[in-house]
């Protein structure tokens, strides 16, 4: 394998020498400026808006890289459609550029090539002084590159690499070059053909043919040429079994670095045809990179492969630490906790990483320090019960206490990065203990001003990620919404895949909860197939599309597709998912177990949940919807009134902690205890006072319960009026006034009926949706209109029959 050029940089030389001879013309100098500095320094000038760039678009570099050296293709797409300088009739830059090409055309001429190559730069000081000038300028004739341009220093590398090679390279290279040219050949023979011939590739065969004879030529051809030659029509074929691609290790080098910073930087898998192109590469290779390995380690360990991933990160720390001594065994053992802490190896994780800032600290490597004690606050965060010991024997003491300490210090390093993950781990971990809202919104403020100052573009992702927890705890789901829909239009492409992922499947979720089922499951449809390959973004993809739909299920009260769908995500446990997924579903599964009537199991579950989260100090927020949860069971089994001081402690909790949704939630479980206790009132009281702000989170269910209880505290008030109007203590008036105000009552009884009935609608909630029809018929009677009565009657026959049906 050559160390730097290929017959790809030949092409890519005689472009820029028709740029400095002014052959361009004026509306193709852009394009070609681009393609050279997209092929030469890695930087793309098109000007495609960044809203439309796809995650299939960042590999489109890899893709052009490798078509360019394989194949002349890229060359003809770029210089076909424009016009040469000359203005010549029917003359197209790409006949000038066949030109250069086929003017090298023996091995001669390709030393010559290559001597002229220091003509397109600036003279040096010292060469202007021996010509007696002053400047450059003043020799006129056409643009020269400066010497430490990015093309001039293209320029010089090129030709000091090929004064560098044996003649053997020479002679390697000359043979890759002509197969390289060749597709050309029938197009030049064409345009040319006094050069048409069968040995039209080598001008010294073709001269030579005469003197020596057809005979002779062709067995020098073969010898020269070997298999690239097919001796029945004397032309060139392409690569064969046993030859290598016209590769550098330079183009080797850059296509690694560029996958690796794809995974690393977006957390991605190589696309598949990428992957297996890049491996014919490395087929013409004596030795294999070192940075392969660690290449095949990050695609086996995105795919879920961990012996595969393991035995690889260990080629790549072998090979690269041989003359390194310890220097960088931290980092090797920092990759292989955080493998272990992925496939499910905790307690070795920890150990792993233990060991990780014992050499850290040896070797004062305080980059890795801060970023393993980082990774053991969020891993005690996952896993409490495994950091316990550790926790108490630290001098850093809590998490709050190791946050400030790596705040400190990422500030007084420069890690920017961790600086902002610092402050936005206090933020959450405020809101996970019920503290002040506004001490979060500082910290967020603060990491805020610190990724727009440092232009962490990465980071946007766990910025809006908590600014989307933080509306969502507020109560406020169109700001909630609206983060989310800012980073999938403006931050999604810069973002890693798994902050894309999380986003999307939280907006998914919103728009499941105003009952938009099929918007929701689109949404999720509409991520990157590529991106899904990875192990653990596609299990929690499937995680959370089954999720949706036990949902749906729970709502249609489709009990035997839910007891399915259950039986599949009860497998998942806390070692293979992230804790708040499993905690949904165990609240789902409490849930289908109620409408299985099973209350003795939901009751034990709902226990045990309460003090496993008491023991690892979870959320608070986790607890409050457990709290609601035990009420609501007591409700089920017609004790609401046991609920009493469950309820109103989670109204308490919610209160401290400003989670208005689980707030609204609680004052709804007390509603219904009054309800049961006969204060109407106090529960319509109650009830009008947080209805206006339910609305505002978006939460269907939750709008639809609270105006059901709504409906029957107007129920109790009717029949209140109703008795004072029966009484026989009453005078006539307020006999009337009785009459008056209980009709008034039913008819607002229907009315939030009504409005209870059109939001479980929403959400597909046939339960409810039954209950609430079989109230509006008894209300309409009650009011004295049967039709209507009997229209709601017959509705509600027809939807129970539907759900037996769907129950088989």
């Amino acid at each position: 394998m050559a160390r730097f050029l290929t017959p790809a940089k030949i092409g890519l030389l005689a472009l820029i020498e028709l740029y400095v001879e002014g052959a361009v013309p004026n509306d193709g100098i852009i394009p070609i400026i681009n393609f050279l500095a997209s092929n030469i320094i890695d930087c793309d000038l098109s000007s495609q808006p960044p809203s439309t760039v796809t995650p299939a678009d960042r590999w489109k570099k890899a893709e052009s890289t490798l078509r360019l050296i394989t194949s002349i293709k890229d060359f003809e797409t770029l210089l076909s459609p424009l016009a040469a300088a000359d203005k010549l009739p029917g003359r197209r830059l790409w006949d000038r550029f066949l030109e250069k090409l086929w003017g090298v055309d023996s091995l001669h001429n390709l030393h010559e090539f290559f001597a002229a190559v220091p003509g397109l730069l600036c003279r040096t000081k010292e060469e202007l002084r021996r010509l007696g000038l002053e400047e450059e300028g003043e020799l006129g004739g056409r643009v020269r590159l400066g010497r430490n341009s990015p093309f001039g220093a293209f320029v010089r590398r090129a030709h000091v690499e090929f004064v560098r090679l044996k003649f053997e390279g020479v002679t390697e290279l000359w043979r890759v070059f002509v197969r390289y040219r060749q597709p050309t050949a029938g197009y030049w023979t064409r345009r040319h053909p006094q050069y048409g011939g069968r040995l039209s590739f080598d001008q010294v065969l073709m001269e030579g043919e005469e003197e020596w004879g057809g005979r002779e030529t062709g067995e020098l051809a073969v010898v020269a040429y070997g298999r690239m030659l097919l001796p029945v029509v004397g032309g060139l074929g392409r690569v064969g079994e046993g030859e290598t691609l016209p590769v550098s290790s330079d183009d080797v080098e850059g296509l690694l670095e560029f996958q690796i910073e794809q995974i690393q930087k977006y957390g991605n898998r190589i696309p598949p045809q990428i992957r297996d192109r890049f491996k014919n590469f490395l087929k013409g290779s004596h030795t294999v990179p070192s940075l392969s390995h660690y290449l095949n380690f990050s695609d086996a360990w995105r795919s879920g492969d961990f012996p595969t991933s393991f035995d690889y990160l260990h080629r790549y720390f072998d090979y690269t630490m041989q003359n390194r001594d310890r220097l960088f065994y931290q980092y090797a053992l920092m990759n292989l906790a955080i493998v272990q802490s992925d496939f499910g190896c905790h307690k070795e994780a920890v150990a792993t990483m233990l060991e990780t800032v014992s050499t850290a600290r040896e070797n004062r490597d305080m980059t890795c320090l801060n970023f393993a004690l980082n990774w053991f606050f969020h891993f005690g965060r996952a896993h409490p019960h495994l950091v316990r010991e550790l926790e108490n024997n630290s001098m850093l003491g809590s998490g709050k206490e190791t946050l400030a300490f790596l705040r400190v210090k990422a500030k007084e390093s420069g890690m920017w990065i961790l600086w902002s993950s610092a402050l936005l781990g206090e933020a959450k971990l405020g809101l996970s203990n019920g503290e002040s809202v506004a001490v979060a919104f500082e910290h967020m403020v603060r990491s805020s001003q610190l990724i727009v100052e440092r232009n962490m573009k990465t980071m946007m992702g766990a910025q809006l990620s908590m600014s989307v927890a933080m509306w969502d705890r507020l109560g406020l789901s169109p700001m909630s919404s609206m983060a989310c829909q800012v980073f999938l239009s403006c931050h999604a492409r810069n973002s890693i895949f798994d902050d894309e992922l999380k986003i999307t499947c939280r907006l998914a979720g919103l728009l499941a909860g105003k009952g938009k089922y099929e918007e929701a499951f689109a949404m999720l449809e509409s991520l990157d197939q590529n991106s899904l390959r990875s192990a653990k973004p596609n299990q929690y993809w499937h995680l959370y599309r089954g999720l949706l739909k036990l949902r749906r299920d729970l709502h249609r009260n489709n009990l035997p597709a839910a007891d399915t769908l259950l039986a599949q995500l009860l497998q998942t446990s806390s070692e293979d998912a992230e804790q708040d997924m499993v905690f949904i579903i165990d609240t789902l599964h409490i849930e289908a177990l109620i409408r299985h009537k099973d209350f003795e199991s939901a009751f034990a579950k709902i226990d045990s949940m309460i003090t496993n989260l008491r023991e690892s100090n979870r959320d608070i927020a986790l607890r409050i919807r457990l709290l609601l949860t035990k009420a609501h069971l007591f409700d089920e089994i017609n004790r609401p009134e046991k609920g009493f001081t469950i309820a109103m402690r989670a109204a308490s909790m919610a209160w401290r902690a400003l989670n208005i949704p689980l707030l609204w939630q609680a004052i709804g479980a007390v509603a219904n205890i009054l309800n049961s206790l006969s204060e109407f009132s106090a529960a319509a009281q109650l009830l009008l006072s947080v209805l206006p702000r339910v609305l505002e989170t978006d939460v269907a269910f939750t709008a639809g319960t609270l105006y059901n209880l709504l409906a029957d505290a107007r129920m109790g008030q009717a029949g209140q009026f109703f008795y004072m109007a029966a009484s026989d203590g009453s005078t006539e008036q307020e006999k009337q006034r009785g009459r008056r105000k209980q009709r008034e009552m039913m008819l607002r009884a229907h009315a939030a009926l009504e409005s209870a009935y059109k939001y479980f609608e929403r959400v597909e909630e046939v339960e409810k949706q039954g209950e609430v029809l079989a109230k509006m018929a008894t209300v309409m009677r009650g009011l004295g209109d049967e039709g209507v009565s009997e229209g709601y009657a017959a509705r509600y026959v027809s939807l129970r029959k539907e759900v037996e049906r769907v129950n088989g």
